[in-house]
């Protein structure tokens, strides 16, 4: 997301209330932006470098904002986030921005605009953590068609890995884990080149 008047670039994050559950203040935060409800979430990592917040950068957010400095101190104070990450179909989603920001737009992980703090580091851990135990994560998630080919499978495993897989090896892969069922071909003209459907075994 991109704040007021600054030219500064974050992920869109915030605060937890006082009496408030942290998973509850995360789901919060996911149906304000999002709009969505029940969509996998995975807590996965704490960032607490005594010295992310320090970089003068929420300060001038503030001030670009016209925010009362010495009532709002506390936010330039040490923070420590707490880092989720949700897997959504962003094709179904517009994401809404907060009251300080002009957009909250999605990017292609490979043209990231300069974030604020230590944001690029939280991205790069979240892509570490999401490719461990891929294979698990996407079952049951909405990042793809409840009915799928095995080549739109394959183009979400490429996009999160970062790299071409062989569609060979990846298919045999993905059915030696035993977590599809093959359903009817996908018809479209060529009758021999249809494809077959697949789906995540419940």
């Amino acid at each position: 997301m991109e704040y007021h008047n600054t030219g500064l670039f974050a992920l869109p994050g915030g605060f937890i209330n006082l009496e408030e559950d942290l998973d509850k203040a995360v789901k919060r935060g996911l149906k304000e932006r999002t709009g969505l409800e029940n969509i996998y979430l995975e807590q996965f990592y704490t960032f607490g470098n005594a010295k992310r917040n320090r970089t003068g950068e929420m300060e001038t957010i503030l001030k670009a904002n016209h925010m009362e400095i010495e009532t709002l101190r506390w936010i330039l104070d040490r923070m420590v986030s707490v880092a989720y990450y949700a897997l959504i179909n962003i094709e179904e989603v517009t994401p809404a921005p907060d009251s300080l920001s002009d957009s909250c737009t999605w990017y292609e992980i490979d043209n990231l605009p300069p974030l604020i703090q230590d944001h690029t580091q939280i991205v790069e851990k979240a892509l570490e953590v999401l490719k461990q135990n891929l294979d698990k994560k996407l079952e049951g998630v909405n990042l793809l068609p409840e009915k799928f080919t095995m080549n739109q499978l394959q183009k979400v495993y490429e996009a999160i890995m970062g790299e071409k897989l062989h569609r060979g090896a990846f298919q045999r892969k993905m059915l030696s884990l035993g977590s599809l069922v093959r359903h009817e071909k996908q018809f479209s003209g060529a009758a021999h080149k249809a494809p077959y459907l697949y789906s995540f075994k419940s």
